[in-house]
C-alpha cells in the first residue's frame, strides 16, 4: 500500500468546488482544512512514511549487508547492538505509517480499482507483513544474542538461523520494490489503455501476475535467496519483474 498518493487519477475525499469557503479570506485560504486539503495531508504523510520505509530498506540492503561481510566482528557486534536497533526502530515504523495510511486512502475510493493500484497494494501490503511478521521478529533474535554475547555469555543457539530468514525477507521486499513503486507511480501518470482499470485486465494477465507474486513469497519464507544474493543482482532481478509485470499488464 505505498505510494498510493501519486495516484491523481482517483478521488479518495469528495470536495465539493462550491464550498462557500472558497474564494474569501480567513479560514478559506486554508486549504488543508477542507475536504481536499485533507485528501492532500493523508497523501503527503504516506509518501513520508514510504520514503522512510523504503530508503531504509534500501541502506540495509545496499550498505549495511555489504559493511557486514567485510567489518572485523568487534565492529560488526557493536553495529547490531547500537546502530541496527536504531535503524530497525525507524523502517518497522515507517512501514506501519505507509500501510495505514494507504489502507485509509484506499478507504476512500470512489471509482474502481485500476490494475496498477491493485498489484501495487499487494506488493506493498506484503512487504509490510514481512516487516512485521519476519524481519523484526528475527532480527530481534540476532540483536539480543550480539548483546549475550557482548555481556560474556553465549550466543543464542537460534540466532544462526535468524539471520538468514530476515535476509531472505529483506531482499525479497528489495525485489518487490520496484514493481510496486512503477505500478503505484503508473495509475496516475502512465496511460494503459484499456487496461487501466482492474475491470477491463483479463483475467489471464491478473492470474498470471498473482502467482508470480505467490510463488515469489513463498520462497521468501521457506526458500533461498538464490540472484538475490548479491546487490546487482536483487537490482535487476527487481527490474527485470517490474518489466515483466508491466507487459503482462500491457499485452494480455
Amino acid at each position: 500500500m505505498v505510494i498510493l498518493a501519486c495516484d491523481k487519477n482517483i478521488e479518495f475525499l469528495k470536495f465539493d468546488k462550491s464550498d462557500s469557503t472558497r474564494g474569501k479570506k480567513g479560514m478559506g485560504d486554508l486549504t488543508l482544512f477542507t475536504m481536499s486539503g485533507l485528501d492532500f495531508l493523508f497523501r503527503w504523510i504516506h509518501l513520508l512514511g514510504g520514503i522512510t520505509w523504503i530508503g531504509l530498506l534500501y541502506y540495509f540492503n545496499f550498505v549495511q549487508t555489504e559493511y557486514f561481510k567485510e567489518a572485523d566482528p568487534a565492529h560488526r557486534s557493536g553495529a547490531i547492538q547500537k546502530l541496527v536497533p536504531r535503524a530497525l526502530w525507524w523502517f518497522r515504523w515507517g512501514a506501519m505509517l505507509t500501510f495505514l495510511t494507504g489502507v485509509a486512502l484506499l478507504s476512500y475510493r470512489h471509482a474502481g480499482l485500476t490494475y496498477a493500484i491493485t498489484v501495487g497494494s499487494i506488493l506493498g501490503t506484503l512487504m509490510f507483513l514481512n516487516v512485521w511478521l519476519i524481519i523484526w521478529p528475527n532480527q530481534k533474535i540476532v540483536i539480543a544474542s550480539a548483546n549475550s554475547v557482548a555481556e560474556g555469555n553465549e550466543a543464542l543457539p537460534e540466532a544462526a538461523g535468524a539471520a538468514p530468514k530476515a535476509a531472505l525477507a529483506s531482499r525479497t521486499n528489495t525485489l518487490f520494490s520496484g514493481p510496486m513503486l512503477f505500478m503505484m507511480f503508473a495509475s496516475g501518470h502512465l496511460s494503459l489503455g484499456s487496461n487501466t482499470m482492474l475491470t477491463a485486465v483479463s483475467g489471464a494477465s491478473v492470474s498470471a501476475v498473482l502467482l508470480i507474486i505467490f510463488l515469489l513469497e513463498i520462497n521468501a519464507i521457506f526458500g533461498k535467496q538464490g540472484p538475490l544474493t548479491s546487490v546487482p543482482g536483487v537490482i535487476h532481478c527487481s527490474l527485470g519483474l517490474t518489466a515483466v509485470f508491466y507487459l503482462l499488464m500491457a499485452l494480455l
